[in-house]
């Protein structure tokens, strides 16, 4: 009895251990969210003739982690849904409840992440990947 008892801990310790760090937080599907936008941003101002004085992300809610393997380093694929508010020079303008499906990748060191995104390209039939470093 003792023994499975001590297993069962040893096992929960492993178990909590090996996650620890690995999980995209909030604040890194935020910063993620938010480099798309400013790509995003910066076609719209040119496009538009609109000039973006910035956003603000709220709310941010994620639904969804997905453990997978991309390139053979550990990702996520993340879901969810949050609330914009553009600055625009005469007003706000916000979008509520805009749901994101993004792909986040962590580095070999265990310290950097990346934002993946899927390009149209394949080669041979598998996806090719942009990667842009999350600060």
């Amino acid at each position: 009895m003792v023994r499975f008892v001590l297993t069962a801990v040893l096992l929960m310790l492993l178990v909590g251990c090996g996650n620890i760090g690995l999980l995209p937080t909030s604040e890194l599907v935020e910063k993620a969210i938010a480099l798309q936008l400013e790509q995003t941003q910066q076609q719209l101002n040119q496009q538009l003739n609109i000039k973006f004085q910035g956003f603000k992300i709220q709310h941010l809610k994620i639904r969804q982690e997905q453990p997978l393997t991309i390139e053979n380093l550990p990702a996520f694929r993340v879901k969810g849904d949050y609330d914009l508010v553009f600055q625009l020079p005469q007003r706000q303008l916000k979008k509520l409840q805009q749901p994101f499906d993004l792909y986040l990748q962590i580095q070999k060191e265990g310290k950097t992440w990346r934002l993946l995104l899927p390009t149209k390209e394949s080669l041979n039939g598998q996806t090719v990947w942009r990667s842009y470093v999350i600060f």
